[in-house]
């Protein structure tokens, strides 16, 4: 062959080196949502039922349910006696010209920030917009006005609002899920929702049911007649042959087979999240999904906080 010959030779061979490089990149961001997805997906957590206790007063129980449809449920029991337990409420800002205002956070954000051992999301809130992963409002640190009464540290910095209930933590440890839409005084925190779900131990009086009542992502705020067991249950949805979700009338039977007394159907959708520390970082007790990415957390409005002992060895 001559110089010629190899010449030409040698360009071929680049041209098709250059055109499987470009095909392989093509390929790659072809795959790469892909991946990301099924990275995500593998992280949730295992449709197995599990029990077990994770801090003094705090236990953790999984329900895996298969009918009417996959659901997975997370419940975690807390003991506002136990002296080791407190219960907080993320503050608002601290500024006279912003009431109702709070700067969004995601909640395993907040969990380190405050140093508690469990939180999940709190009240509805506005402005809210999802339309992509890249489309969404409101992001870590922007303005979230909070709907309904929010109490920290006996500040109040949300104000009363029809229809959204308070939960109401008061001294000692106890607890109530108020009637009205203000809490006692005294109340050290406080953040509102609704509807309420159950009253006295009955399901509360709601409009009739209708088509909105369908299978959705949840989360629930019981108590026990003395308000002193609290428990706080995340029903992950949205999230098809792994869990798609409880009506609120499901919720509700849910709430009376564990004995609750009082409960209040707190912000859920995406927004709900419920996370523990291990070893000083978060873990997910559930698979939060935002903007349809699982185990992506929204920033929300305002949380719940719960310290606890670490279990005695």
């Amino acid at each position: 062959m001559g110089q010629l010959g190899q010449q030409t030779q040698v360009k071929r061979q680049g041209q098709v080196r250059r055109i499987n490089w470009l095909s392989g990149m093509v390929m790659i961001l072809t795959l790469s949502p892909l991946i990301l997805y099924a990275s995500l997906v593998f992280r949730r957590p295992p449709r197995t039922p599990l029990k077990q206790p994770l801090f003094e007063g705090v236990t953790y129980h999984r329900q895996v349910r298969n009918q009417p449809r996959p659901i997975m449920i997370h419940i975690v029991s807390v003991d506002l006696t136990n002296p080791g337990v407190e219960v907080m409420v993320s503050p608002g800002m601290a500024t006279s010209d912003a009431p109702n205002q709070t700067l969004a956070q995601t909640t395993s954000r907040f969990l380190q920030a405050a140093q508690v051992q469990i939180a999940s999301n709190g009240s509805f809130f506005y402005p809210f917009r999802e339309k992509t992963p890249w489309d969404y409002a409101p992001h870590v640190g922007d303005r979230a006005n909070v709907l309904g009464l929010a109490i920290a540290s006996e500040e109040t910095y949300a104000e009363p609002r029809y229809p959204w209930h308070p939960v109401c933590f008061l001294k000692p440890q106890r607890a109530i899920i108020s009637p009205h839409t203000a809490c006692p005084v005294g109340t050290q925190f406080a953040l509102s929702a609704g509807p309420r779900l159950l009253t006295q131990g009955q399901p509360t009086q709601r409009d009739p049911v209708s088509s909105e009542d369908k299978p959705y992502a949840r989360l629930l705020l019981a108590l026990d007649q003395a308000g002193t067991r609290l428990w706080l249950i995340a029903i992950d949805g949205k999230q098809p042959f792994y869990s798609e979700g409880m009506t609120l009338t499901e919720a509700t039977e849910l709430l009376q087979d564990l004995g609750a007394y009082d409960a209040l159907n707190l912000d859920g959708g995406g927004s709900t999240t419920l996370v523990q520390s291990a070893n000083g970082q978060p873990r997910f007790l559930n698979a939060p999904v935002h903007a349809k990415l699982p185990m992506w957390e929204r920033p929300v409005a305002n949380q719940i906080g719960i310290r606890a002992w670490p279990l005695a060895d």
